[in-house]
């Protein structure tokens, strides 16, 4: 690729990279207590609540690898030299968060409704 004159100075990729990694850590803070936090939740969980806290959990993993996608991307672009290699970056971060977003959307659908049914069926016995 050829070097234009836009290229992104060293010291901004390295403060944008540190930037990046301190609000990893505070994400990843931010989930342990959000996973305490749906433990605790779940203490006393019956039918309908084990078939929602199933639910939860792979939504917060949907989350946490969504979340996960978007530092990365951050990364790589605090780190990219051109403008053209952001604009390449980000195109396929949205194609391949649009074809994840549409496979958890189908998952936790169908988790929904294997729950919904569960539930229904151990209501009528």
């Amino acid at each position: 690729m050829a070097r234009t004159p836009f290229d992104i100075p060293e010291q901004m990729r390295q403060a944008a990279d540190t930037s990046v990694a301190q609000a990893r850590r505070a994400f990843d803070g931010f989930i342990e207590a959000t996973h305490q936090a749906i433990a605790r939740a779940e203490g006393s969980a019956k039918s309908m609540q084990e078939g929602a806290a199933d639910l939860n959990r792979q939504a917060l993993a949907y989350v946490e690898e969504n979340v996960a996608a978007s530092f990365d991307l951050a990364a790589k672009l605090a780190r990219a030299r051109t403008v053209e290699e952001i604009t390449a970056l980000q195109q396929e971060f949205v194609k391949n968060r649009l074809a994840a977003a549409a496979e958890q959307g189908r998952n936790l659908g169908a988790m929904a409704g294997r729950s919904a049914t569960e539930t229904a069926s151990k209501t009528r016995r």
